[in-house]
């Protein structure tokens, strides 16, 4: 049953492109998203080229485009012969250097934006979920919680992570919602984890969601609501200070 229920986020993954013009950029983001948040696992086989272009409602020769771009990136491989196709290489752990970079770079209303909009997806997708979830949805959720207890490094507890907050949209039985999670965490996914790594104790976010999935199983959609919002604020105040710290260091 749980396979069944784990099954939302690729569905997510594979749905047709929002890009009426089917362009291969689009398909590479969409798939490269989901390779970096371990959406698609490593060594994992990609639907055969027909199947995966009528699922994303692209032409073959767009999707053969974007398998190339990403073959290029070195996220995918092809293999010739019987049991053949193309499987998933997941990316190494993200350089801390370049996301530094990139913190640098936004500014303090961008993040301000990028923190409301979290809340927003994310607050509404545990309301949601506290009303719709199945008992095979919190065992998925304290599942995926176990790997964030068990990661050991900062790559899989972002991997981790990003997944509860998905798993919690999928709980919501929504697929637009979870489709919205899955780009929020391709965005800046990576980011949250940065102040984590040098101020936050791991502990203390599997604390925390542990309380959400608990509001979830008690159906109160409030508290599950306000838990995540809480959760995000105290995350986006932390890289928004971090921010800060490195436009002070020049």
């Amino acid at each position: 049953m749980l396979d069944r229920v784990s099954q939302l986020p690729k569905a997510a993954v594979f749905a047709p492109v929002d890009d009426g013009s089917g362009r291969v950029e689009v398909v590479v983001r969409r798939l490269a998203e989901a390779i970096a948040l371990g959406l698609i696992a490593d060594g994992d086989q990609l639907p055969a080229e027909l199947e995966l272009a009528n699922a994303l409602k692209v032409s073959t020769v767009t999707l053969r485009a974007a398998l190339a771009a990403l073959r290029e990136r070195g996220l995918v491989e092809t293999r010739r012969g019987r049991g053949g196709g193309t499987f998933v290489l997941a990316p190494a752990n993200p350089s801390t250097a370049r996301l530094r970079r990139r913190l640098r770079e936004l500014s303090t209303s961008e993040l301000r934006e990028i923190g409301d909009y979290r809340s927003a997806i994310a607050g509404t997708a545990a309301r949601l979920a506290a009303l719709r979830a199945s008992a095979d949805n919190v065992a998925r959720l304290r599942q995926v919680l176990g790997r964030l207890d068990a990661a050991t490094s900062v790559g899989d507890r972002r991997r981790a992570d990003g997944r509860f907050h998905i798993e919690v949209a999928a709980a919501a039985q929504s697929v637009r919602l979870t489709r919205a999670e899955i780009d929020i965490q391709a965005e800046v996914g990576e980011l949250l984890w940065l102040p984590y790594g040098e101020a936050v104790d791991p502990r203390e976010v599997v604390r925390s969601h542990t309380q959400v999935i608990d509001a979830i199983e008690a159906r109160d959609p409030a508290r599950a609501r306000a838990l995540t919002e809480e959760h995000l604020d105290k995350g986006i105040e932390r890289l928004m200070e971090f921010h800060w710290r490195l436009v002070a260091s020049g």
